[in-house]
């Protein structure tokens, strides 16, 4: 155990040496979380949109109201005095045509139609233009009378754990998840590579230090910086967003601990097979940035994740450590609602440094 610890002791002393690395381990993740935090929102807002009134009545005006007191759209001059005009130049993004009689056939009970040229450029785009303009008119004729009075079903919405429909709540946990396995990850595999960039792996071959010895020093020494980075970003996700603890906080620290744990030992992993820094910064960018970006969730759905990519999600630790911080900062379930995922995540940690020490043993055993 003595030796473990002099290793991860050894490990801390040339991190804090290495300035530019110290400044990297902690201004990176920072800025990751402003970056995310501020700039990813799921939610479209300020469409430019077009209006083309042909009947200009009260009524008329009072429904263009609506539409732009949604807060979604912003309005737009039309080009040319033309409805398509305005799309095709990019101007706008959708364009509503009042026909002449709006007023008229409304007071007299009888259907009008509204035109609504969107451009479908952007699906995702078109389909929240679609339903906010749909929403936008049946509550239009709600507060005019104009629908029935009797209804067969009417929903009522309460939105839990949410109801602000903030996209910090959603984001920033996220995040937590992505700069936790990017930034311990890269730390450790950049210092593993350290060592046989400079010789000093040698040493360690030469000495009746084991492969599981030193590996494990580095993993104490790097899941120590990586607590403090967790502690950095969390702490200044929840000053800046104001997000605080939902529930027991205690099922986030034991599985930060394992998360962080496992981080680390992925870096190790992928350090022990590369060749140099830039490989070993590209292999954890690669199979650790993209999947816990793309695969775990964090801005889409895992369940929408086509075959066979669904198959590798299932392995992504940052897919599980989601669930937990969305549940720590969000639902506040606790324990009773996630205690398998330190149990998932271990396991897979526990495999990834194993298969670092398989390596690393061979490596010894050939030099």
């Amino acid at each position: 155990m003595k030796r473990i610890l002099a290793q991860c002791l050894k490990e801390l002393a040339q991190f804090r040496r290495d300035r530019l690395t110290v400044a990297l381990a902690f201004i990176l993740p920072i800025a990751i979380l402003l970056i995310y935090g501020f700039a990813i929102r799921l939610e479209s807002k300020n469409i430019p949109l077009s209006v083309q009134d042909f009947d200009n009545s009260p009524l008329s005006r009072t429904y263009v109201e609506r539409l732009f007191a949604t807060q979604q759209f912003i309005p737009t001059p039309l080009e040319d005095n033309s409805p398509t005009a305005s799309i095709d130049r990019g101007v706008a993004k959708a364009t509503v045509v009042i026909p002449p009689d709006f007023s008229r056939r409304i007071k007299s009970q009888t259907p009008v139609d509204v035109q609504v040229l969107v451009d479908g450029t952007d699906v995702n785009n078109a389909r929240v233009i679609q339903n906010s303009i749909r929403a936008t008119t049946n509550f239009f004729m709600q507060t005019e009378n104009l629908l029935p009075r009797q209804t067969g079903i009417e929903a009522e919405v309460r939105l839990w754990f949410n109801p602000g429909r903030s996209e910090a709540l959603y984001i920033v946990p996220g995040v937590y998840a992505v700069a936790l396995w990017v930034f311990p990850s890269i730390l450790s595999s950049i210092a593993m590579v350290r060592e046989k960039e400079t010789g000093t792996i040698v040493q360690v071959y030469a000495s009746d230090l084991t492969a599981f010895e030193w590996l494990l020093g580095k993993e104490l020494a790097y899941l120590c910086v990586g607590i403090g980075e967790a502690v950095l970003i969390m702490g200044l996700g929840s000053f800046l967003f104001k997000i605080p603890f939902a529930g027991e906080p205690t099922p986030l620290l034991v599985g930060t601990l394992v998360y962080l744990s496992a981080s680390v030992a992925f870096g190790l992993f992928v350090g022990v097979r590369a060749g140099n820094q830039n490989a070993a910064v590209q292999g954890t960018a690669i199979a650790g940035f993209l999947t816990s970006f793309l695969l775990s969730g964090f801005i889409y759905r895992v369940e929408n994740i086509p075959f066979p990519l669904s198959i590798i999600s299932n392995i992504i630790p940052a897919r599980y450590y989601l669930i937990l911080t969305r549940d720590a900062f969000v639902r506040g379930t606790g324990w009773l609602g996630v205690w398998y995922i330190p149990l998932i995540i271990a396991g897979i940690g526990i495999l990834l440094f194993l298969a670092a020490t398989r390596v690393t043993a061979r490596m010894q055993f050939k030099n």
